[in-house]
């Protein structure tokens, strides 16, 4: 099953994975999220990864209720969503819906919604521009193809806003929507993720390595 390493230390932030001898998470001194904090239902390696990838390729829309379990594992162990909170999916690239036929975020929020009563607000995000697979792009690709990458369709209310995707590696595409629905007028701002890319997976920087 997959596991988020429970005993291991882990910022408080952006879920990433730190090593016993970190003083601090070296993602957040560079350049802290637009967020409260990040919920994550385990780390992005095997067999995780593998859950992932079935449920991203094989278009397993019941894997969607798996994974949503488990990010509802997480945050009942890291405190309560807050009172008024809104669910808002990371939309896909058109690229993206047309090769898998579905938004991979979008059924984990449904799914997401059901278990805990909030408001879905599919349309209230919405991409400003296609670009590359994050996949297939180092770093600072990331960083630098989801800055503005993202906007609200409409004036929001002053609500907490509950970003939902389903891998966290960079933390750039969620900064980068985060960043826009605080621009229209969210409250607080935090993610639930299924899993989080550890250190050693593009997850923070390159010469921040787990042993």
């Amino acid at each position: 099953m997959a596991t988020m390493h429970a005993a291991q230390r882990r910022c408080g932030r952006c879920a990433l994975r730190l090593r016993a001898c970190a003083a601090s998470c070296p993602d957040c001194e560079r350049r802290p999220l637009a967020l409260a904090r990040v919920v994550a239902g385990f780390d992005y390696e095997s067999p995780g990864d593998m859950l992932i990838a079935r449920y991203k390729t094989e278009m397993r829309y019941a894997l969607a209720g798996v994974l949503a379990d488990l990010v509802m594992q997480a945050q009942a162990a890291s405190g309560a969503l807050p009172p008024g909170a809104v669910l808002v999916p990371i939309p896909a690239s058109r690229v993206s819906l047309r090769r898998r036929g579905f938004n991979p975020a979008g059924e984990l929020a449904r799914a997401l919604a059901r278990r805990t009563g909030l408001p879905l607000r599919r349309h209230w995000l919405a991409r400003t521009r296609e670009g590359p697979r994050q996949a297939a792009l180092t770093r600072a690709g990331r960083m630098q193809g989801a800055t503005g990458g993202y906007t609200c369709t409409v004036r929001l209310p002053s609500c907490p806003v509950v970003l939902v995707d389903d891998v966290m590696t960079t933390g750039s595409t969620l900064h980068a929507a985060a960043l826009a629905v605080r621009a229209a007028g969210a409250g607080e701002v935090i993610a639930l993720v299924a899993a989080r890319a550890p250190a050693n997976d593009g997850g923070t920087l390159a010469q921040y390595r787990l042993p």
